[in-house]
């Protein structure tokens, strides 16, 4: 008989929210992101539109925000209009080094984690939220935007991502 491990509702959030943000939304979008330009990463489709690029910012300054500088109980420095302002200054490659180093910061504060961090309260961006809100509000603002990434890529590639090729002959996971 094997042994169970008992697992809490806190334990089953953190794992799925670390997946999904670091095991499925940030790889896909990374693999966007390389697969174009650096001028296609600041293309807009129009002037209310943002580029990649500005996603990708506006991303790095979300997750930094919410999840890492929040629970680090550091200082908010964020500039979230510089983000939407940025029109090319950054390569593909820088882009994805800033914002990949905040995706490891913000693993590390995943993986420590507890309950009593999700029921305490913050205040980030002028709102009062529980840690539990602000992991949920990270996870789903990336996906959001990733898809929008993602979206846009197949616009300019004119090319199937390839995401779910598990899923072509059935439609369902293997």
């Amino acid at each position: 008989m094997s042994a169970q491990v008992q697992l809490s509702s806190t334990h089953l959030f953190i794992a799925f929210s670390r997946d999904k943000l670091l095991h499925q939304f940030w790889p896909r979008l990374r693999h966007c992101v390389e697969s174009l330009t650096d001028e296609q990463i600041w293309w807009r489709p129009n002037p209310s539109s943002n580029s990649i690029g500005n996603l990708v910012l506006h991303l790095n300054g979300n997750v930094r925000q919410w999840l890492v500088d929040s629970f680090n109980k550091n200082e908010d420095n964020r500039d979230r209009p510089a983000e939407f302002a940025a029109a090319g200054n950054l390569s593909r490659a820088a882009l994805l080094e800033k914002l990949g180093a905040t995706i490891n910061e913000a693993a590390l504060v995943l993986d420590r984690l507890t309950e009593a961090d999700l029921v305490a309260p913050y205040e980030i961006q002028g709102y009062h939220v529980h840690g539990l809100d602000a992991v949920y509000q990270v996870v789903e603002h990336f996906g959001l935007h990733y898809g929008q990434i993602a979206y846009v890529t197949k616009m300019l590639t004119e090319q199937d991502l390839g995401f779910y090729r598990e899923l072509t002959k059935t439609g369902r996971a293997s």
